[in-house]
């Protein structure tokens, strides 16, 4: 299993390509891809299908045979985005010596100064001219090789360095994408790449492409390290080391008689409030068509909501050995302790006693550890996407997630132990 997690976060830069890889996988275990601009029909028991928004969130059903107004809906849900840097439009910058940079900006919160000094790549999606104006043509890219690198300042100009520095986001982040060999090369060496990396399938030309989503990734490959490879090193396990888990268990649970909800949203890192965030109402208007489909009645739908749980599956902070002073003295997870419930009196989570009851008994049955995360109560923690989710499907649900290091960092550390945990209590909620 660990394989296959290190393979999707290789695989898997950006939330589009993410969605690409998620979407094959559910495909190759039988699911059906559903365009939401096409009436439902009827379901049945044993349905299985998907549908995705934006490219970037998908959301996978598989229907049960128990009434839906009597068994409600399980769902996992989690995100497929992490804090990053988007390329902005005219991005090419050209400095003394001919060397090129890209102009960019920040997508949500990373540590910036973990970018520094790494080989870094391109993915996302390239919109081209279509047939219509409203039809264009989406095409996703990933360079994969080493392609951009933002370099740090030598000590020897900031001696103070090593005590701390302010970091522009507009100054300092800015990636060398390369040096121009003509004056052809001049305004075109983006283009140019992403021309000759679509063009390998079928031939591009620049006039047709658009416009573009494209965002810096970490070009070094997942991996496990530690005494006994016990630890796992990548960029974005948060959130898509929570999406695999939920992957895995929706494809091999066994359990015929409850619908099962798989959800995995876009744009958590910004707040969620667009289209195929968890902010939309896109999700609770697919669950009542579904409800509608199967008894004919609106009012099925509202029973279903009332009998449904949601697990929100976003990572969590584990205990730092440098830093043991940041955490609370009574409630910090450590590496390799199990999934993780996250409480905030502020309601930053949607756990409560009830929610968090259930999910403990869930990980007890299925033979799983179990650990509470609460802030340290002088520092104000982060949110998710659990209660933005709640405020338009009111259903009960606990905020949950493996413990994780460097959250945010272009790298995170995780758990080879917990990622196994984490399957066996979702396979047992589903099942």
């Amino acid at each position: 299993m660990i394989s296959r997690l290190l393979k999707f976060l290789n695989d898997s830069p950006v939330s589009f390509l993410a969605v690409k890889n998620i979407a094959a996988e559910l495909q190759n275990a039988g699911f059906v891809s559903f365009d939401p601009s096409k009436p439902l029909g009827g379901v049945k028991p044993g349905d299985k299908f998907y549908v995705t928004k934006n490219d970037s969130s998908i959301y996978a059903f598989q229907i049960g045979s128990q009434p839906l107004a009597d068994a409600g809906f399980r769902m996992i849900c989690a995100h497929c985005d992490s804090p990053t840097f988007r390329i902005k439009p005219h991005a090419e910058m050209l400095c003394e010596g001919g060397i090129v940079k890209l102009n960019t900006e920040v997508y949500g919160g990373p540590i910036m100064s973990t970018w520094f000094d790494r080989p870094l790549t391109l993915a996302g999606r390239v919109i081209l001219r279509g047939e219509d104006e409203f039809s264009p043509i989406t095409k996703l890219l990933h360079v994969k090789r080493p392609l951009l690198q933002i370099s740090n300042l030598a000590i020897h100009f900031n001696r103070q360095v090593n005590d701390g520095v302010k970091l522009s986001k507009q100054k300092d982040m800015l990636p060398i994408l390369g040096v121009i060999n003509s004056h052809l090369e001049n305004g075109n060496l983006l283009l140019g790449l992403i021309c000759e990396e679509l063009g390998k399938e079928a031939p591009i030309d620049a006039s047709d492409i658009l416009d573009f989503d494209l965002y810096l990734a970490d070009a070094t490959p997942s991996c496990t390290f530690g005494i006994h490879d016990e630890f796992l090193s990548s960029g974005r396990l948060d959130d898509l080391s929570m999406c695999h888990a939920g992957l895995e268990a929706m494809i091999n649970s066994k359990n015929k008689e409850v619908t099962k909800v798989l959800a995995i949203f876009d744009n958590e890192e910004t707040g969620s409030h667009t289209k195929q965030g968890a902010g939309s109402p896109f999700l609770a208007s697919i669950l009542k068509r579904i409800a509608m489909a199967q008894s004919g009645s609106e009012e099925a739908f509202h029973q279903a909501v009332e009998r449904a749980f949601m697990v929100s599956a976003d990572n969590a902070h584990a205990w730092h050995p440098n830093y043991g002073e940041r955490y609370d003295p009574t409630n910090h997870p450590v590496l390799g302790g199990g999934p993780v419930i996250k409480f905030n009196a502020a309601q930053k989570y949607a756990s409560d006693a009830v929610s968090a009851a259930v999910f403990s008994e869930i990980c007890r049955k299925a033979g799983v550890p179990c650990q509470r995360f609460v802030n340290h109560s002088d520092v104000e923690g982060g949110s998710t996407l659990g209660n933005i989710l709640t405020s338009s499907i009111p259903v009960r649900g606990v905020d949950m997630g493996n413990a994780i290091l460097a959250m945010h960092s272009c790298r995170e550390t995780g758990s080879v132990a917990d990622q196994f945990y984490c399957v066996k209590a979702f396979t047992h909620f589903y099942g």
